[in-house]
């Protein structure tokens, strides 16, 4: 492996919100950003990634209000509860602060200040909706009414959700003031504006520079084409946040300070470390600056950060990268359907790497949504982890800790196959720079079907039935063990937790550049299960503890005669749904203590099973090995007082030994579908 040159990048995403918990919406974009660092750092990069709570605005100041807290206690409690979800999903900040802290008040009176020296700061009295019950003047969302378009009660100042009409508060029939009630008033004041106008033609070079996407691109092009506006940069006390220099009263709009955050906690990463700060944000600095964002604040941070930067004297962003929203089972997220799932809830029920890879095997570098299917969900990490990667070193460890002593053997007898494997992490890693991670797992993937070809072919639990195959039997194992770990190191980013396992297995670090290292006479520890299958019970007792029931179920009715009955019969889409799959045994034992059971090692092609059937009356287990029969291949595992059984073996009769295994027919193959 040839080292190439170290990068030095800056790496941040979009701030979450100090005024509620973070949701799964929130962890598609700490996860996308957070596979995209540990690549680089897997590569050798110097990677730095920080974050931080977005803690200013009205609304803070409402909420801390409400519960009788001061807003800063309000925020500190946030960011508690945001840094222990980031790192329940395994989220390796280098910092995450705050912007309400001493570095961002500094940074921020820094920028506005030359804002304002450079000619780009103006003054302007305008009339706003104002409270004079709360003595406050109130943003859009804010106010309601009913729409003067279409009728509709309770809508907000600025949009109907009925008919989709945009309108100014003034023109509501009937506003009222969310906060108090009572029904606002006009009143002027004057407010202080970045004249973004000025730098059209900066950001139209600046946009279509390979900065960003090309989606990203034509949108911010459409709003330069119209001509842009100057942005509003102030509000009026009472609001929390910093006050504006030299302005009594006036204070910052929070999106004036939330993106200067990310060099506030920058700064602060910097004190603890002893970094350069300028050598990162100084206009000629050679090193990258990437924000990841969601497609919803592309005009903050693709038109007015970039302004605000270049009259400061700093450098603009190198890349943004824009992602879609998450929808969950095709539609957005909803309380009620329970499908509005805080990353707290998910993290009490399944594992956070279950999630992080269907989030990596759907992502693009595009800025189309992202729907997390749930059914699919658990089908695609139960086969991909754990039917596939897992599988590979589960198949091979006990052939080589028990006939071996955890040894591998001395010499590769597959080094074509395992250059294959090497050679193929250029293409992956492309596909981890430019963000194409579902195409990276497609092609890991791929790899993974074939080290599981591999084995199948070779059969060591055949051969280790014969005496002198002791050799072959290592050679082929070990194999498998070398081409599980390259899987893994191209894993890595995605599934930290599951690399790392795999490490304390293996005996050793997984590296990319190294990942051509064939194990040769070397010492594996013993082998502990990497990862298991989801229980899609825990999916389905997920949503039920995020559900949030609506007015008409909080008293439900008694179901009547007709429906209890019913509910004892599935439909036949139900029915359909049962995956009925060949499935050849490999090796069948009697469960001691159990009168009826025998424990079956399945294999399905891709991967293997252990189930408990109640067919010992009827078979014996040495007449059962090699047999192919048909199995429930999606159900889900069952713990039994004797075990787990991760399927079911079909079989028919009256009991006793007349019970006949159904086998598949000839011609059929470990893994196919019966229809």
């Amino acid at each position: 492996m040839t080292a190439t040159s170290k990068r030095k990048i800056l790496v941040t995403s979009a701030l979450p919100y100090a005024n509620g918990p973070l949701h799964l919406g929130h962890m598609l974009e700490q996860v996308q950003t957070d596979i995209w660092v540990r690549y680089q750092r897997l590569r050798g990069n110097d990677c730095l990634y920080v974050c931080a709570d977005d803690a200013h605005g009205t609304a803070i100041m409402l909420s801390a209000e409400e519960q009788g807290i001061s807003p800063e206690d309000q925020i500190a409690l946030m960011k508690a509860g945001h840094e222990a979800d980031s790192e329940g999903f395994l989220i390796d900040f280098d910092n995450f602060y705050s912007t309400h802290s001493e570095e961002n008040r500094q940074f921020s009176e820094s920028i506005y200040l030359r804002l304002r020296d450079n000619g780009h700061i103006a003054e302007r009295e305008i009339i706003q909706a104002y409270d004079p019950a709360r003595e406050m003047f109130l943003a859009e969302r804010f106010i309601k009414g009913t729409c003067p378009r279409c009728g509709t009660a309770d809508q907000y100042g600025d949009n109907c959700e009925a008919c989709g009409a945009t309108y100014t508060p003034a023109e509501l029939i009937s506003p009222r003031s969310v906060i108090s009630g009572v029904a606002p008033i006009d009143r002027a004041s004057v407010h202080y504006f970045f004249t973004l106008s000025n730098f059209h033609d900066m950001l139209l070079q600046w946009t279509r520079s390979g900065t960003l996407q090309e989606q990203v691109a034509n949108k911010l092009g459409e709003w330069l084409e119209m001509g842009l506006q100057d942005w509003d940069i102030s509000r009026d006390a009472p609001y929390f946040g910093f006050e504006i220099p030299d302005a009594p009263g006036k204070f910052f709009y929070v999106w004036l300070d939330a993106p200067i955050g990310y060099m506030a906690s920058f700064a602060q990463l910097c004190e603890r470390r002893g970094l350069e700060f300028d050598s990162y944000w100084c206009r000629d600095s050679e090193a990258e600056l990437y924000h990841f964002i969601g497609k919803d604040i592309i005009n903050f941070h693709g038109l007015f950060w970039p302004a605000m930067l270049d009259s400061a004297g700093y450098r603009k962003p190198t890349g943004i990268h824009v992602h879609g929203f998450l929808t969950i089972n095709g539609k957005k997220m909803s309380k009620s359907r329970g499908t509005f799932i805080n990353a707290s809830t998910y993290l009490e029920h399944l594992d956070p790497e279950y999630l992080r890879y269907y989030f990596a095997a759907k992502l693009t570098n595009t800025v189309d949504d992202i729907d997390l299917n749930l059914e699919d969900f658990v089908q695609r990490v139960n086969s991909d982890v754990v039917g596939k990667v897992v599988n590979i070193a589960s198949r091979c460890a006990g052939f080589i800790r028990k006939r071996h002593n955890n040894q591998l053997a001395a010499d590769c007898t597959e080094p074509e196959l395992l250059q294959q494997f090497v050679a193929a992490g250029d293409a992956i890693g492309e596909l981890y720079e430019t963000r194409e991670f579902g195409r990276a797992v497609r092609e890991i993937m791929a790899l993974a079907d074939r080290a599981n070809q591999y084995i199948d072919e070779h059969k060591p639990w055949v051969l280790a039935r014969e005496p002198g195959n002791e050799q072959a039997v290592q050679d082929c194992c070990s194999v498998g063990i070398n081409l599980f770990r390259i899987l893994v190191t191209y894993l890595k980013p995605i599934l930290p937790a599951l690399a790392a396992r795999s490490e304390n297995f293996l005996n050793l670090t997984l590296e990319w550049e190294n990942r051509g290292d064939t194990l040769r006479s070397h010492t594996l520890q013993d082998f502990t299960p990497l990862m298991t299958r989801i229980d899609p019970d825990k999916v389905a007792a997920m949503v039920e503890a995020a559900r949030q029931p609506t007015p008409a179920e909080k008293e439900p009715a008694e179901k009547s005669a007709e429906e209890q009955n019913d509910a004892a019969f599935i439909s036949f889409e139900d029915f359909a749904r049962i995956d009925l799959r060949v499935a050849e045994i490999l090796s069948a034992e009697a469960v001691e203590g159990a009168d009826r059971l025998l424990r079956l090692r399945l294999s399905l092609g891709d991967s293997e099973r252990e189930v408990l059937s109640g067919i010992k009356s009827a078979y014996s287990p040495e007449e059962l090995v090699g047999k192919l029969a048909v199995v429930v291949a999606n159900l889900a595992p069952r713990k039994m007082k004797f075990g787990v059984s991760e399927g079911m073996v079909l079989a028919a009769g009256p009991g006793g030994q007349d019970i006949w295994l159904i086998e598949a027919g000839q011609g059929a193959k470990p893994g196919m579908r019966v229809k």
